[in-house]
């Protein structure tokens, strides 16, 4: 899978952001408030880390850390995450602080054979400067 990226140069973290962006679809914080607002069906996955997410998240997300995705998303794997894990059909929309974990959480879903994954655009950060709504509590 990775044996045709050997570059010349050594890569960084927004090579990688850059390549996940060219081939995930994003949607605008007003976008997916507007799904949200119409209770379509889709599964909404946080990628940051558990403090960020307590610090703030979209309500109904669920906390899957970016570092996990895979393991969550694969059922073979003992501790996969079944809303996750059992949503390959579903809409399923990621996202992060900036949108460049989300990006590269959405590809590799993408990868693993899911088949209608959105990034949402500037992440929190941008879901935060558009006013949009979040919940701001620790989950347990």
């Amino acid at each position: 899978m990775y044996s045709q990226f050997k570059p010349e140069q050594p890569v960084g973290l927004m090579d990688f952001v850059r390549a996940a962006k060219t081939c995930v679809a994003e949607i605008t914080p007003q976008g997916l408030k507007s799904k949200i607002d119409a209770k379509e069906d889709l599964l909404l996955i946080d990628v940051r880390e558990s403090a960020e997410f307590e610090h703030g998240h979209i309500g109904g997300a669920h906390l899957v850390p970016r570092g996990i995705i895979e393991a969550a998303a694969d059922t073979s794997y003992p501790k996969h995450y079944p809303p996750l894990s059992g949503a390959r059909d579903q809409q399923i929309v990621v996202y992060c602080a900036t949108s460049g974990r989300s990006a590269m959480a959405a590809a590799v879903l993408q990868m693993m054979g899911f088949k209608n994954v959105l990034n949402l655009a500037g992440g929190m950060v941008r879901w935060e400067a558009e006013a949009m709504p979040q919940v701001r509590k620790a989950e347990y």
